[in-house]
C-alpha cells in the first residue's frame, strides 16, 4: 500500500537519484533529507516499494533507484506542472519578442532554447508535409554560384535553403526557373513536389541556359523540404550523461536522431511505458530513455511537437512546465506572424 510515509520516502529517493545518479541507502536517504523516521523504518519501506515495482534495486548497491513505473507514477502523480522557473519564463519570452521570425524559425529556436536550459537534446516534430501544398518560390541570388531559395507554403509556413551552384548561373535564369515553377507547381502537395518537378523538366531545358544545375538544386531541396520534418538541438548533450557511457547504447541513440520514424512512432514501440500528464505534455519511456513532448496548434489542421530526450532520471519538474511554455510560446509567435502577414 502507498502510505503517505512511503510517498514520502520514494519522492526523496527520486529527487536524490535525478541529482547524483548514484542509488541511495536508507541511512544516507534519512540523513540528506531529515525523514522523521529511523532507518529501519525506511528500509523496510524501500523494500515494499520495491516489491511494488516502483523502485529496483541495482547489482553495484545496497541502495535503490527509480523504475520505470516508479518514473510514471511520480509524474503522474507527484510532478508540480505549474512549477516553471521565472527567470526561464522571462529569457523565453524576451528571446521571441527579441526578433520577428516565422514558425519554422520559431520551431528551431525553441529547440535551442530549451537544450541550452535542460543541458539535453531538444527536438521537434514540424507539421505533417502532406497536408500542405506550396503556394509561392522566391529565390534571391547572392552571386553567380550561390542563392537562397524561401519556399512558402498555403498554411504560412516558410523553408530557407541554401543554394550552392557548382556552374555560375545568371540572375536571368533563376527569375525565369523560379517564374515557371510558380506557374506550374503552384498547389502541389510538398509531398508530390518532387515528382511532379520532371513534368517541368522540359519547359525548363527550352528557355533556362543553366537548366540541368538549377533542377537538382530544387529537386534535392524538394525531397529535403518534404521528408525532413524532424529537428533536433544539442544530440551531443544526452551523450554526457552517466547512463550512455556504453558505446552500444551510444551507437543505438545516434542511429535514432537519424531515423525521424523512430520519434513519430516513439509509442508504438513495444518497450514503450507511456503517460499523458494532467497539463496534456506526454511522456513516454524505452528502457532507460525518456521522451517528453509537448504538443503546438498551429491552426485547426496544422500542429507539430516538442520534445526533450534524454535519461530516465531527468529533473521533470524543470523541464514538463517548460517546454509546455515554449510550445505556447511557438503558437502566440505564428499568430502574431499570421496576423503580420
Amino acid at each position: 500500500m502507498l502510505t503517505p510515509r512511503r510517498i514520502q520516502i520514494f519522492k526523496a529517493i527520486v529527487d536524490e537519484f535525478i541529482k547524483t545518479a548514484e542509488p541511495i541507502g536508507s541511512k544516507a536517504l534519512q540523513e540528506r533529507y531529515h525523514l522523521a523516521y529511523s532507518s529501519a523504518t525506511i528500509r523496510n519501506d524501500m523494500q515494499v516499494l520495491e516489491e511494488m515495482g516502483y523502485l529496483e534495486k541495482t547489482h553495484t548497491s545496497s541502495g535503490r533507484i527509480p523504475s520505470t513505473m516508479g518514473y510514471r507514477f511520480y509524474c503522474e502523480a507527484l510532478l508540480d506542472e505549474s512549477n516553471l522557473d521565472k527567470r526561464m519564463e522571462v529569457a523565453i519570452r524576451d528571446a521571441f519578442e527579441a526578433s520577428a521570425m516565422n514558425v519554422d524559425e520559431a520551431i528551431r529556436q525553441s529547440c535551442e532554447i530549451v537544450s541550452e536550459m535542460t543541458n539535453m537534446t531538444a527536438g521537434a516534430i514540424g507539421p505533417d508535409a502532406s497536408k500542405q501544398r506550396l503556394e509561392h518560390i522566391k529565390l534571391f541570388p547572392l552571386d553567380e554560384k550561390n542563392a537562397v531559395c524561401v519556399f512558402i507554403t498555403d498554411q504560412g509556413h516558410t523553408e530557407t535553403r541554401n543554394f550552392h551552384f557548382n556552374q555560375s548561373v545568371s540572375v536571368q535564369d533563376l527569375e525565369t526557373t523560379t517564374d515557371i515553377l510558380n506557374r506550374r507547381l503552384k498547389g502541389v502537395a510538398l509531398t508530390a513536389l518532387a515528382s511532379r518537378l520532371e513534368d517541368v523538366k522540359p519547359e525548363l531545358g527550352a528557355v533556362v541556359q543553366r537548366h540541368d544545375v538549377l533542377f537538382t538544386a530544387f529537386l534535392r531541396a524538394f525531397i529535403r523540404f518534404a521528408n525532413d520534418t524532424v529537428y533536433f538541438s544539442g544530440k551531443d548533450k544526452v551523450l554526457f550523461q552517466p547512463e550512455f557511457e556504453d558505446i552500444n547504447k551510444m551507437k543505438k541513440l545516434m542511429g535514432m536522431f537519424e531515423d525521424e520514424n523512430v520519434w513519430k512512432q516513439m509509442d508504438e514501440n513495444a518497450n514503450a511505458v507511456a503517460l499523458t500528464t494532467r497539463g496534456g505534455s506526454q511522456l513516454t519511456w524505452v528502457n532507460d530513455l525518456a521522451v517528453v513532448r509537448s504538443k503546438f496548434r498551429l491552426n485547426e489542421e496544422d500542429s507539430g511537437e516538442l520534445m526533450v530526450v534524454g535519461p530516465s532520471r531527468m529533473e521533470y519538474d524543470r523541464i514538463v512546465p517548460l517546454l509546455d511554455y515554449v510550445a505556447r510560446m511557438i503558437e502566440e509567435a505564428y499568430r502574431k506572424g499570421d496576423d503580420h502577414d
